[in-house]
């Protein structure tokens, strides 16, 4: 079976890029630049999957921060418990 990181667009930049220290500032421009990677990327969808079915809470994955990964659980928390 093909491994999805073997076709990721991160796989030759620096990974410290994608893990930010912080929300302000640098940080901010060091996470854009992280999802400035991911959004051409052909993977992008499994990385996001990944990290949201493992629970990775720091880094940028899939092209989102933490904070919108955190939104996104919860929305798909609301819609399971509502249903």
């Amino acid at each position: 079976m093909d491994y999805w990181r073997d076709h990721a667009a991160c796989r030759h930049e620096d990974p410290d890029l994608f893990f930010p220290i912080g929300t302000t500032g640098p940080s901010q421009v060091q996470a854009q630049q992280a999802t400035a990677v991911c959004e051409g990327c052909p993977v992008r969808e499994q990385c996001l999957d990944w990290a949201l079915d493992t629970g990775q809470s720091i880094g940028i994955w899939g092209g989102t921060t933490e904070a919108e990964r955190r939104r996104l659980r919860r929305r798909a928390g609301s819609r399971r418990g509502s249903g």
